[in-house]
């Protein structure tokens, strides 16, 4: 059977696409003939109302309704046919023509980002890609690493009947065996209780003070920490988009010649491009082609060099100094993004 949710995220995510990207509707049987335009009022002389863009002749038909659904989840009005081939082949020319004014041609990068987030979420539920904690599994293994640890008492308690009785020092036994009845009692408490305890986590004293209360509260309950953070990067993957544009400013300080405005438009399309990257490697491990899906690894920076050359007009030298750089931003920022959906998954 489908996964309906994993469907119903995908459709959601094409009709929000769908309202950011603009469009012009399709005429179709049972279209209206109207001299004036049924949404602003405006005399209409052509297909489209000069006024506010609407098509001149509205369709009222349950065949259009499905074919409109269907043309928006699957075509974006076949801008997606022309935007999606330059993204994985051309990216920097498709970069460098959205910003130079070529918008009717091609799927804006909002509208594509956000389709393909919605998309991922649900191929990755549809697959099994987001892991679930399984409580019974979990409790299971704690109950056996609890057993485990009685059989070390054993051997502790053994070793120091022996160690008595030539009148050797227990000191180091005695604290082993401190350590292991405290190891197993927690072991079972955590198995009882179906959460792993605060008590249990020994962060590091490098741990920054604002974490230290998050990853405490996080620990409490894996099961729900992982449900919110699924629920968290669902709601704020845009965050992604303004944590990554000042990492590419840097790569051109002071420029006068690219614009934030141009950063964001080669970020977004780029995001865009590793969420689609992310669901064709997914749907590759679940058809059992899991070594050519670990090549998706390697794509990345060649992918970022492509769109750095075109979109900037740079040299080989220029591009590639600066995808060395891009790389490590992109991994700080998707760290900048984890920490924030921990925090966030943990002060729900």
């Amino acid at each position: 059977m489908p996964d309906l949710e994993s469907i119903g995220d995908a459709a959601t995510g094409a009709v929000i696409a769908r309202a950011v990207e603009p469009g012009t509707g399709e005429a179709d049987d049972g279209h209206t003939h109207e001299t004036n335009c049924l949404n602003c009022g405006a005399r209409l002389a052509g297909d489209f109302c000069h006024e506010c863009g609407q098509r001149a002749h509205v369709h009222r038909s349950l065949k259009g309704f499905f074919h409109d659904l269907i043309h928006g989840v699957l075509h974006f009005e076949g801008k997606i046919w022309r935007t999606l081939p330059k993204l994985v082949g051309n990216p920097g020319e498709l970069t460098r023509r959205y910003i130079d004014g070529e918008r009717a041609r091609y799927v804006s990068p909002i509208a594509l980002f956000l389709f393909s987030v919605f998309l991922m979420f649900a191929v990755a539920s549809a697959t099994g890609g987001i892991a679930e904690v399984d409580s019974d599994k979990v409790q299971a293994e704690l109950t056996q690493e609890a057993l485990k640890s009685d059989a070390l008492i054993d051997r502790l308690l053994e070793r120091k009947a022996a160690a008595q009785a030539v009148g050797q020092s227990t000191a180091a036994i005695d604290k082993a065996l401190e350590d292991a009845r405290s190891e197993a009692g927690l072991q079972r408490e955590m198995a009882r209780s179906g959460v792993v305890r605060g008590t249990a986590v020994r962060m590091s004293d490098d741990v920054p003070a604002w974490m230290t209360g998050p990853v405490r509260t996080a620990t409490e309950n894996p099961e729900l920490l992982i449900y919110k953070l699924k629920t968290n990067a669902y709601k704020f993957s845009w965050a992604l988009i303004p944590l990554s544009v000042p990492f590419l400013w840097l790569l051109f300080p002071f420029s006068r010649r690219f614009r934030l405005y141009d950063h964001t438009v080669f970020v977004t399309y780029s995001l865009s491009f590793m969420t689609l990257l992310i669901i064709a490697a997914l749907l590759l491990g679940t058809a059992g082609l899991g070594s050519i899906a670990s090549l998706a690894l390697v794509v990345p920076p060649i992918h970022m060099f492509l769109q750095l050359k075109s979109a900037y007009r740079l040299t080989r030298i220029g591009a590639l100094w600066r995808t060395l750089l891009l790389v490590t931003f992109a991994f700080v920022a998707v760290t900048f993004f984890a920490l924030l959906l921990l925090t966030l998954g943990a002060l729900d």
